[in-house]
């Protein structure tokens, strides 16, 4: 990036960056092995088409960005890097995210951005235990015997969809996580892989920006969350990835765009990613674009 001389940046070791926003977590040892992550993807990528079903977006005031909740798999301690991708398989996904200010359409730079979301079978890293999304396996059959009693506790844990308060992490994995920094241009880069889905939701990464912090060799610290949102995915890129493994082989129920309880259902402004990618060829990658409208001095954190 042009503005890394800025702003001190984090070691490097085995290709990802070892510090994070509060703590030091420690680097997965698993190599990339995403489809096709190579130096080859951008160029297939960019020889892809666009998706029609979107307008191109323009480089002018734009509206806020809706926020949403932040669901229960957030973690704050996310590595600071660009490739998030570690051990995961699946199509590659470069996206690419243009932060500004949607009062005067200026870019906010060196903001902290975090995105997170969960691997082609559906299951978020740090809560591996919990299984696809919070729902687990659903049960099969029915029931023998007709319920006796009430119940004597309060329900626990999220809703399957994962919409409920935040959960404690289960593991140490940090697969499809991370935190990097915005230029000058207000512009932020990741390299990850094709969200799959699991019960209740439908496909979305989830995206937080934070601004008035300081970086430092410890990481990016103060300053307060200005959005908390989800990036979402048109059904026919959906579609055409649960065409190719291991997406295929995710046998969960889907939740469609229109199905989903989140989504606001106001194409980018409420998330909708702009995508180019080769749809008779979805599996050597896809480019995803958005311009998020923030309010800096307001505190949304989901």
């Amino acid at each position: 990036m042009t503005d890394n001389e800025q702003l001190p940046q984090p070691q490097q070791s085995d290709g990802a960056t070892q510090l994070t926003r509060r703590k030091v977590v420690v680097a997965g040892t698993g190599a990339v092995a995403a489809l096709g992550l190579g130096g080859t993807f951008a160029a297939r990528a960019v020889a892809g088409e666009r998706n029609p079903a979107e307008p191109e977006p323009r480089d002018a005031c734009y509206t806020l960005t809706s926020e949403l909740v932040e669901g229960p798999y957030y973690i704050d301690a996310d590595k600071l890097r660009r490739d998030v991708t570690e051990d995961q398989e699946g199509i590659p996904l470069h996206l690419t995210l243009k932060v500004i200010d949607a009062e005067t359409c200026k870019p906010l730079r060196n903001a902290a951005v975090d995105i997170w979301h969960c691997n082609a079978s559906g299951v978020y890293s740090g809560y591996e235990a919990v299984g696809s999304g919070g729902g687990g396996t659903p049960p099969t059959g029915m029931p023998t015997d007709a319920p006796t009693g009430a119940p004597t506790d309060a329900p626990t844990g999220p809703p399957p969809g994962g919409g409920g308060g935040h959960q404690e992490p289960t593991d140490d994995t940090r697969y499809l996580r991370g935190t990097w920094h915005t230029d000058r241009h207000g512009q932020v880069a990741f390299r990850t892989v094709f969200p799959g889905w699991y019960q209740g939701r439908c496909v979305h990464i989830h995206v937080k920006v934070h601004v008035d912090g300081e970086w430092t060799d410890a990481g990016y610290e103060g300053g307060h969350t200005c959005h908390t949102g989800q990036l979402f995915f048109d059904e026919r890129s959906v579609l055409l990835s649960a065409e190719v493994e291991p997406y295929a082989s995710n046998t969960t129920t889907r939740t469609t765009l229109d199905e989903d309880t989140i989504y606001p259902d106001n194409g980018p402004e409420g998330g909708l990613l702009h995508l180019s990618y080769d749809r008779h060829h979805i599996a050597r990658g896809v480019r995803g674009r958005l311009t998020l409208g923030v309010e800096p001095d307001t505190t949304n954190d989901g």
